[in-house]
């Protein structure tokens, strides 16, 4: 029987240095090669799909942690922030003075000052991660292709918007200011969160999986997924199987159907063979 796989990009496809496993290629290509379908489902908008995950060979992906759905090319869903609640972030963020960066399926565009003001705190987020460099890294590093000097900052194509938090009471207030959207956190748990983000209401990658189950006319009970994070967790409820990585999150790992190993110790490509996939 065929099997439909959501697989999260960062921390489960590839490590958190970006470095994709030769092992996961080889689990994902022979897989597709015996029938099963394979989708990224990813918090990353489509412009941070680069061409070397594409070349992997891939049905399609979810990203923006569900707000956009592709399959075979076509787009199924794709539901972005309105223009005028986009000007209101921007400019909310603007009157606080915190930075941000824009998500789009056009690209990453940077505020004026994210260059700068979010080096140490991509580092810190990638010294928690593990990362043996993390201290060295600059904002380019982690986003090559992120858009600076962009002057409109107003846009209609937004999937979300992230933020850096210069306190929790900003992630708080951004709550308060934005009740028709998603707001949440990243980089840590609770008040030790080094990121806001804001995003269109009532997505995740659960409902995202369900809409594109209905396009394919796929059954539910042929799913798996593979995820590393709390964000994951709706993801594998949802699938049939739910699979962790070992190098994720507590919280992920126990309540998952099956932990794997961790991203760098082939643990895809182990799973793809225990679930009898390849």
């Amino acid at each position: 029987m065929s099997k439909v796989i959501f697989i999260d990009v960062d921390g489960t496809l590839l490590t958190y240095e970006n470095i994709l496993p030769p092992s996961a290629t080889e689990a994902i290509r022979t897989a597709r090669k015996n029938g099963h379908k394979v989708y990224i489902c990813t918090g990353r908008s489509r412009a941070e799909v680069y061409d070397y995950i594409w070349d992997i060979g891939l049905d399609g992906m979810i990203g923006g942690n569900g707000s956009y759905v592709e399959s075979d090319g076509k787009v199924i869903m794709h539901q972005v922030i309105s223009a005028e609640d986009a000007k209101h972030i921007v400019d909310w963020l603007h009157n606080r003075k915190l930075e941000f960066y824009l998500e789009s399926n056009a690209g990453l565009f940077a505020s004026e000052n994210f260059e700068t003001r979010g080096e140490p705190i991509i580092q810190e987020y990638s010294a928690r991660k593990g990362k043996d460099n993390a201290r060295s890294l600059t904002i380019r590093d982690v986003f090559p292709e992120m858009i600076f000097g962009e002057k409109n900052l107003y846009r209609d194509d937004l999937n979300k918007v992230s933020f850096i938090l210069e306190s929790y009471q900003d992630y708080l207030d951004a709550v308060k200011e934005f009740p028709n959207l998603k707001v949440g956190t990243w980089g840590g748990a609770g008040e030790t969160a080094l990121f806001g983000d804001v995003g269109v209401e009532n997505i995740t990658k659960a409902h995202a999986i369900e809409v594109l189950l209905k396009y394919l006319g796929a059954d539910r009970k042929d799913t798996i997924a593979f995820g590393d994070a709390k964000i994951d967790i709706p993801m594998l409820e949802y699938c049939e199987i739910g699979v962790a990585v070992a190098s994720g999150g507590e919280e992920i790992k126990a309540m998952a159907d099956m932990v794997t190993d961790a991203v760098a110790d082939d643990g895809l490509y182990n799973a793809f063979k225990k679930l009898n996939l390849i």
